[in-house]
């Protein structure tokens, strides 16, 4: 047995031990906050660092960031979380697609300019804008310094990509000469007609009017410029085709079933996995072929080159099959205003 000196020395410690843990979780910062400040100092570190922003201002902008708890209510709760059938009504409208005929009637010149200045097809740039923000209606309505603020610090798996997009959207401020503390924004952080990230905004925008300015947030022109060099840089393949409805038999086809859009089979090797589809096609180009839920039962689709790259704006297949079928549903209505 120990000497009753140790066991007295023991409890000692114990005690004095949990008055300090206790004392230190009394404090008037919580560990949450304790461990976020931690972080904040990291990330001024770094972002002054690499983008050579002056630590002060990082320290402002920071400083006049709140954590907003319906932003992270938002983002677990995402459209894309949806079945296609019951995602798809919420763009395929016919008010949307009548507003999109309207948006390129207004805008034809500028579209013409997409078109051959940039190689991009005008009813994907028309549909992307009509999909994103209903052709300027909504384009946000939280704070983008919020909303990457607390996506960057309190979102527990993709926290480091928002405390970049946050790094990007205060240089790109100090770039465009904006106030970091009015920008709207999606609860994501998506800003202006196309609903840009801010690193999308940095690197993909353009001055399309000649007016000196890359202005996302009021300037259309600007907008589709930009929607079409987002495409451009993405390489899009001008007047191809984005997918075909497929069909299939038996069971093989669930071998080649991915999340991964990028098409790296040949279309020859799809077709033999029991898929059929009913277009003239070149069968030595590469394809992917993905699977949608429909309401009663599941929808397949051949998807080719230009649907991975409507998937770079957004990498769900509900979204950019979604962007597909209104850009084919208003190019159909401008044929019949044209005729």
């Amino acid at each position: 047995m120990l000497p009753f000196a140790y066991i007295f020395l023991g409890y000692a410690l114990y005690y004095m031990f949990k008055a300090l843990l206790f004392s230190f979780l009394s404090l008037s910062i919580p560990f949450s906050s304790w461990a976020v400040n931690q972080t904040n100092d990291e990330f001024i570190a770094q972002t002054a660092e690499k983008y050579k922003l002056p630590v002060t201002r990082i320290k402002h902008w920071l400083d006049q960031a709140n954590k907003d708890q319906t932003v992270l209510d938002a983002m677990a709760k995402p459209w894309e979380a949806k079945p296609w059938h019951q995602y798809a009504p919420i763009f395929l409208t016919e008010k949307r697609t009548q507003a999109g005929v309207k948006f390129w009637q207004k805008h034809r010149l500028t579209l013409d300019r997409v078109e051959k200045e940039l190689g991009v097809d005008a009813a994907i740039v028309v549909a992307i804008i009509g999909v994103e923000t209903l052709y300027g209606y909504y384009k946000g309505k939280y704070s983008a310094l919020d909303s990457l603020y607390t996506l960057g610090f309190y979102h527990k798996s993709r926290g480091k990509f928002f405390r970049k997009e946050l790094a990007e959207l205060m240089v790109l401020a100090e770039d465009e000469q904006f106030s970091v503390t009015d920008i709207k924004s999606s609860y994501a952080g998506a800003m202006g007609w196309g609903q840009f990230m801010p690193s999308s905004y940095r690197y993909y925008a353009v001055d399309f009017d000649g007016d000196g300015k890359r202005d996302l947030f009021n300037n259309e022109v600007d907008a589709i410029g930009s929607v079409g060099n987002y495409f451009k840089k993405h390489r899009w393949q001008f007047g191809q085709p984005v997918a075909f409805k497929a069909r299939v038999t038996g069971n093989e086809h669930k071998a080649i079933l991915s999340r991964n859009l990028k098409p790296k089979r040949i279309i020859s090797d799809i077709l033999s996995q029991g898929v059929f589809v009913n277009a003239d096609i070149n069968t030595q180009d590469k394809g992917h072929l993905i699977k949608l839920k429909g309401a009663t039962e599941d929808e397949y689709w051949l998807t080719l080159q230009n649907f991975y790259v409507i998937s770079r704006y957004n990498h769900s297949p509900l979204y950019s099959m979604a962007v597909y079928q209104l850009s084919e549903a208003i190019k159909a209505e401008m044929a019949k205003h044209d005729e």
